[in-house]
């Protein structure tokens, strides 16, 4: 693309924004802290000040209080869908956008669509609604965002399925958190607040236990902190210094199952940190040709690969026999300033060799100003 055309596109991408909705999320530790209650008080501020705003998808979970304030508010009535013999609702997209209200609420953002919805997450929904020029107001719970997913799963010994990509969150004008103590949000899970009184005590045996809840709250005031001081640094005029380098991170990856998650996770929470971008790289060597690789490593390498994007980052693939003298070429090619990988395999009879070979990638590494993080 040459000048004019970079010209051109800038200022259509000027125009295109100029035109997308605003969005805000309201981000809680766990459920039960009141974030689906703040969106309807504010629905109810917003109307009272003459707002043309509506209930597109609300998730009261049967509590009183939450109930009580729909009331009074214009709701956009739910889609009704027959899978599998039953009858689902879903939110209405198609009439959200006929509407086309100035506001629109949208509860549970990380919500997986019945299939054959037009989108299959209501986070692609709310980007529809976005492009469509309407406001959004949404929610979510920090489980439920993909960078911490393996954080919260360390904490609470569950994996949680539904997850929303980082980049939804970067997409935000306004993020806000909702915040308990421990022993507030306990309360409330006792007095029935928060779930039916047969629910209540399995809830404290697991996901509200105390140390539970404030590691969880711990990972909700950084990410709110995180996407508080990316907004300010996006906004306010800031010259740059000269001779700071351009922070850009490389995850190094394989076909395994678990670890390279975990390495795409932590460069691209690292890449949002330094508001800047980072790249997957996945060496293929002989042993991985196309013909040799068994399924299951192509399928891992896939769902990698899809991590990747939704977190925002870029996958580069090279072949090669020699994978550090690979990521030691795409690091210069790259203008890489950190390397993210896992612990070297150093496996005997060749472990003299590996770490020869290991020592030289260290030095070429270093000679070229790049730092190396790994993680166990």
């Amino acid at each position: 693309m040459d000048e004019r055309e970079q010209s051109v596109q800038h200022f259509l991408d000027l125009i295109k924004k100029s035109h997308r909705g605003k969005f805000k999320i309201y981000i809680g530790m766990i459920a039960g802290v009141g974030k689906s209650y703040r969106m309807l008080q504010e629905a109810h501020e917003l109307l009272e000040n003459g707002v043309d705003i509506q209930i597109g998808y609300i998730e009261t979970h049967g509590r009183a209080g939450t109930e009580a304030l729909m009331e009074g508010l214009p709701v956009i009535p739910r889609r009704k869908i027959f899978y599998k013999g039953k009858e689902l609702e879903e939110m209405d997209l198609d009439t959200i956008i006929r509407i086309h209200p100035e506001i629109v609420v949208v509860d549970e953002l990380a919500h997986t669509n019945v299939e054959g919805s037009l989108n299959e997450k209501r986070w692609q929904d709310v980007m529809t609604l976005l492009n469509e020029g309407i406001n959004v107001i949404s929610a979510i719970n920090i489980q439920h965002i993909e960078s911490v997913n393996e954080e919260v799963q360390e904490i609470t010994g569950i994996e949680v399925k539904e997850r929303v990509p980082d980049s939804v969150l970067q997409e935000a004008d306004e993020v806000v958190n909702i915040d308990l103590t421990a022993e507030e949000l306990i309360s409330r899970l006792k007095a029935g607040k928060i779930y039916r009184p047969d629910k209540i005590q399995t809830a404290l045996d697991n996901f509200f236990r105390t140390e539970n809840i404030l590691q969880l709250r711990e990972l909700a005031l950084k990410e709110v902190a995180l996407r508080v001081e990316k907004k300010v640094e996006n906004e306010v005029a800031m010259g740059v210094a000269v001779g700071i380098r351009h922070e850009k991170f490389m995850a190094c990856i394989s076909s395994h199952e678990k670890t390279p998650r975990r390495i795409i996770r932590k460069a691209a929470k690292l890449a949002t940190r330094y508001n800047t971008t980072f790249i997957a790289l996945y060496v293929q060597t002989p042993n991985e040709s196309m013909d040799r690789i068994g399924l299951a490593n192509q399928r891992y390498l896939l769902n990698h690969f899809k991590l990747v994007a939704e977190l925002g980052g870029e996958v580069v693939q090279v072949q090669s026999k020699d994978i550090l003298d690979s990521i030691v070429k795409v690091c210069q090619e790259k203008q890489i300033s950190t390397v993210c990988m896992g612990t070297p395999n150093l496996r005997l009879p060749s472990a003299i060799f590996s770490i020869m070979g290991y020592r030289k990638y260290l030095n070429n590494l270093s000679r070229t100003n790049v730092d190396l993080i790994i993680l166990a």
